[in-house]
């Protein structure tokens, strides 16, 4: 399917290392919360974090208890560990310096001539107290996050407004935002990951 810069009209940003040079305070999020288990299983957690940028923290405590501790974790352990992690995060996070100027000054640019949705990994109440404690929401049509999967909230948002998906696009930073893409037939467009290059079909900026 071939993709023209000219025909989009309606933009998915992912969030962390896209719109906030985030992803080094989502690290430290992590070990704080962790910091009474092993660092070894730990830096097993963080190098899983990191391979997969777009999955929520949902999956990545699940991964750790399950997959790395080889522990039983139900869904209210889960919430609770990712609560404390939404925590740290707000706390650390509400900072405009580390929003990402190139991006940041397209999209201020931009709102009024595109159709903008964030759709992200990260925890949903959070990225909405993030964006309007440093005043960017108003430039967003709509902000989603997990616990509901970035493929999904974009085939919904799709679907519920009607978009052509030749006039749409995911920018992302992760291999799972490629996924999302290529699950929902619209272009993507690489950004802050060269590895990832080789898959956009569309470049804006």
């Amino acid at each position: 399917m071939e993709f023209k810069a000219a025909h989009i009209k309606v933009i998915f940003w992912d969030f962390d290392g896209v719109l906030m040079d985030s992803n080094a305070v989502r690290d430290l999020g992590f070990e704080r919360v962790l910091a009474d288990f092993p660092p070894e299983q730990v830096a097993q957690l963080l190098a899983f974090h990191r391979a997969n940028g777009g999955l929520s923290r949902y999956v990545k405590f699940r991964y750790f208890f399950e997959e790395v501790r080889n522990e039983s974790i139900d869904d209210a352990e889960i919430m609770e560990w990712a609560s404390r992690f939404s925590v740290i995060m707000k706390s650390l996070l509400v900072n405009p310096a580390l929003l990402i100027p190139e991006t940041m000054a397209f999209v201020k640019e931009n709102y009024a001539n595109y159709t903008m949705h964030i759709t992200s990994g990260s925890d949903q109440d959070e990225l909405r107290y993030l964006c309007q404690s440093m005043g960017i929401d108003q430039c967003f049509t709509s902000i989603h996050g997990s616990p509901k999967p970035k493929k999904q909230w974009i085939a919904e948002l799709i679907e519920m407004h009607g978009y052509d998906t030749q006039q749409c696009l995911l920018i992302g930073d992760a291999h799972n935002d490629y996924e999302a893409a290529q699950y929902n037939g619209i272009a993507f467009m690489s950004y802050n990951n060269p590895t990832l290059d080789r898959f956009s079909n569309v470049k804006l900026f």
